[in-house]
């Protein structure tokens, strides 16, 4: 079996994000295609399934990516543009449809891109270890 370029891999939310993600305000952007003959800008569509693409920010709450970088942008295929679902600045979000595409980058170090069929409230409530404890 042989597979393509920017074959993409259906993945659970809980596997890319353990400890949720947190969305960048005002992140949410259509996402723009370069044409290098004509120097324009054109709004992306997804090859593979036509939709629309819009690009957000989250932020990976994993405690290991302390001192590290924790943004990473999750493209999402749709028809109209996704709106956060409570509008609170850094907010808790999830993703549905999630879908990893791995590739090497241009410094030859392996990387991916996530996308997502949608942006939806978080289905299990995320506690910090203080939240959970008893107050006694």
């Amino acid at each position: 079996m042989a597979l393509k370029g920017g074959t993409r891999f259906s993945v659970r939310f809980e596997d890319v994000f353990p400890n949720g993600c947190n969305l960048v305000p005002d992140s949410i952007v259509e996402a723009q295609d370069y044409d290098e003959k004509t120097k324009r800008r054109t709004p992306a569509i997804d090859k593979a399934t036509g939709l629309r693409v819009f690009q957000c920010r989250v932020m990976d709450m994993d405690p290991e990516l302390t001192g590290r970088s924790r943004e990473t942008t999750v493209k999402i295929l749709a028809p109209v543009q996704p709106v956060p679902p409570t509008g609170q600045p850094f907010e808790f979000v999830e993703f549905e449809g999630l879908t990893v595409t791995p590739y090497v980058n241009d410094r030859g170090r392996m990387a991916y891109s996530l996308r997502a069929t949608a942006i939806v409230k978080p289905h299990s409530v995320k506690q910090t270890p203080a939240a959970g404890k008893d107050a006694a």
